[in-house]
């Protein structure tokens, strides 16, 4: 897929407008020496630990693009805890020349309240309801990770700008096989992914770029590279060393 295709090509930081780089969110390693971030036109990951601004970042990805900062598509517009930051004011996104016809911003740790604002909308609102689209369940009615999956099996429907934070948080191993085999088939229909994870099973997906949220910045990163991935593989390979390691008497 050329970049030319991409609806999103690429997100940069407004330097020049930024008030304090000491303060938060600009002193985040992923913020703090950030100028230009390139989109794949299919797939890109924003990999890093806890705390090194990749949640933050991709929320700033979201708004930015139109969406509600605690997840849904651009028609939702509620706030149960305003608890976003003001990064989305300084960065600015260039766009491809196709539009979506389809978006949606996941994000793992509010979709309970997305679910909520749905049967909301369909209980109080004189129009379509929302809540089918998503299934013939309710998603309150499944389990979170039967929901995720929901969401992406039904909801989704191609051609779309998908911005997810940590999508793998209520998935099972099996079930983030399913999610990028789901994945995989709306890349094929047109489709543009922009993923923070913790996940080495989603960012094994073949020919996405991945960026390494380090101490110096965001770093494009080969899959194998990733400390998820080696982390995982070491321990897999064996177990009982690293346990042995992990929990020796000192």
């Amino acid at each position: 897929m050329a970049l030319s295709s991409s609806f999103a090509i690429d997100l940069t930081l407004r330097r020049d407008i930024v008030p304090d780089f000491d303060s938060y969110p600009f002193n985040l390693p992923a913020v703090r020496h950030l100028q230009v971030l390139p989109f794949h036109p299919a797939v890109t990951f924003i990999v890093g630990e806890n705390g090194s601004g990749k949640s933050t970042l991709l929320e700033a990805i979201a708004v930015a693009l139109g969406f509600n900062a605690e997840g849904g598509s651009r028609n939702f517009n509620f706030d149960t805890r305003a608890s976003h930051s003001v990064l989305h004011e300084y960065v600015r996104i260039a766009k491809g020349f196709r539009r979506p016809r389809d978006g949606y911003f996941l994000r793992a740790e509010s979709f309970f309240n997305v679910a909520t604002e749905i049967e909301r909308l369909d209980e109080s609102g004189p129009g379509d309801p929302i809540g089918p689209a998503y299934g013939t369940r309710s998603l309150h009615e499944q389990s979170h990770g039967e929901s995720f999956m929901a969401l992406l099996t039904h909801r989704f429907r191609g051609r779309g700008l998908y911005v997810l934070d940590e999508p793998e948080a209520a998935l099972s191993p099996q079930r983030q096989l399913a999610a990028m085999a789901r994945i995989h088939q709306l890349v094929k229909q047109g489709s543009q992914f922009i993923i923070a994870t913790h996940s080495p099973i989603l960012m094994a997906y073949p020919e996405a770029r991945i960026y390494a949220c380090t101490e110096k910045g965001l770093r494009r990163t080969d899959y194998v590279d990733t400390e998820h991935y080696q982390v995982t593989h070491d321990f897999l390979v064996n177990p009982q060393r690293m346990l042995d390691r992990l929990l020796a008497d000192e």
